[in-house]
């Protein structure tokens, strides 16, 4: 009699097999998107509308252009110093002068009046000094006269007065003849005496008024010449030689006090005036270097003199040649200057470019080696020129990075090439 076996059920049946294989996958895409997914953000481009450039070690000079406008080195400026109506014209703008030619002549009845009333006034004040000076010289030679006078008859009066002292003696005059020889000499030594006690306070005044007398008349000489001055600054003449500009002046015209008349630029050489960021105004010293071009040849200059003052966020510097000169530069004309901050030295150094306005320096696009995408990467930017950044951290010579305007590609992490 057979007997019925039983039958084991299978383990890893088709369905099980097929569960567990889809909560394995459920799980792997899970871990996957949760660890292992690219999450950078990114943005599909063209390469072909890209300005790649190639990081690199080479020589590098700091320096910032600025405009250089050309001015005469040294310029003396015309004001006037009286105000009056234009007389006479003598010489055009653009006119070369001598150092004393004239150039115009005003006019002003009132001051000249004025003048004149003045200078008479001080030649009167004058003329009584010189008459008061003269009166105390005179009183110093009538002090003298007057003490010879007086020595000259106190001599006689001495002989006489030995003469009768003998006389008396011997009783050949009377009383009366010898107290009149006696009260002669005395009188006359003692009037010696006061004369000349008399001729040094005389001397001590005089010589103290004289002495303020002579001041005097050489201050009114002063003002007198400076009046003089006055009157002949109604004629205007070049104060040295050189080329007379910004000048015009109409007959009839009115000229105030002070007013600008024109300039004279002597004819001495060249000067640069420029304009330089107010951020580099601790870093610009008298002596730096600039340079510039100019028909294929480099002409230097050193800064000579800084003016503080910072208007519309710059301020302004003279540079003066350190040697020749370009014959063909002319006054007013603007050249391109390099305001050197440093000498040329080793550094790892980028392309200029677009990317420095939207990241300000601080990071870059570098294209992976494969070619295919690029990468956001912070960076530190240091010194800069014209031509290229010079990189401090974040990129190493031979790679390449891209250095167009990031404007359109709104800070994506990541930049793929689309083929």
């Amino acid at each position: 009699m057979s007997m019925d076996r039983p039958i084991k059920k299978k383990k890893w049946t088709i369905r099980r097999i097929v569960v567990i294989a889809g909560i394995a996958l459920l799980v792997f895409s899970f871990v996957y998107l949760l660890f292992f997914r690219d999450r950078q953000s990114k943005l599909y481009v063209y390469r072909e509308q890209l300005s790649i450039a190639t990081v690199s070690e080479d020589k590098f000079q700091e320096f910032i252009p600025v405009d250089g406008v050309v001015y005469p080195r040294n310029t003396v400026y015309i004001d006037a110093i009286q105000g009056g109506i234009v007389e006479t014209v003598y010489v055009e703008d653009g006119a070369l002068l001598k150092k004393g030619d004239p150039i115009l002549k005003l006019m002003n009845a009132n001051m000249e009046l004025s003048t004149m009333e003045q200078e008479t006034r001080m030649l009167d004040a004058i003329n009584n000094l010189q008459n008061t000076k003269i009166r105390l010289e005179q009183n110093k030679f009538n002090r003298e006269k007057e003490i010879a006078e007086l020595s000259y008859r106190l001599q006689l009066a001495g002989i006489d007065y030995e003469r009768k002292k003998q006389f008396i003696r011997d009783k050949l005059i009377s009383q009366k003849e010898w107290e009149d020889a006696e009260l002669e000499y005395f009188g006359l030594k003692r009037q010696l005496e006061l004369s000349r006690e008399l001729q040094k306070l005389d001397s001590v005044f005089a010589h103290k008024q004289i002495s303020q007398i002579n001041q005097s008349i050489i201050r009114m000489g002063e003002n007198l010449e400076l009046l003089r001055k006055t009157i002949e600054s109604l004629n205007v003449k070049a104060p040295v030689d050189g080329k007379l500009s910004a000048f015009g002046a109409e007959i009839g015209e009115i000229k105030q006090a002070g007013e600008h008349l024109g300039q004279i630029d002597m004819q001495d050489g060249y000067k640069l005036k420029a304009r330089i960021d107010e951020r580099y105004i601790a870093r610009v010293f008298a002596g730096q270097e600039a340079e510039f071009d100019l028909s294929k040849k480099t002409y230097r200059l050193n800064i000579s003199k800084i003016y503080t003052n910072v208007s519309g966020g710059t301020f302004e510097v003279d540079l003066l040649f350190t040697e020749e000169t370009p014959e063909s530069l002319k006054r007013g004309q603007t050249v391109q200057l390099r305001v050197i901050f440093s000498s040329a030295d080793d550094a790892l150094i980028v392309k200029r470019g677009g990317f420095f306005q939207e990241t300000g320096g601080n990071w870059i696009y570098v294209i992976d080696p494969t070619g295919r995408f690029a990468n956001k990467r912070e960076i530190s930017i240091g010194r800069q020129n014209t031509r290229f950044y010079e990189v401090k951290n974040g990129l190493e010579a031979g790679e390449k990075v891209i250095v167009s305007s990031y404007k359109s590609f709104g800070g994506k992490d990541k930049l793929v090439f689309r083929d």
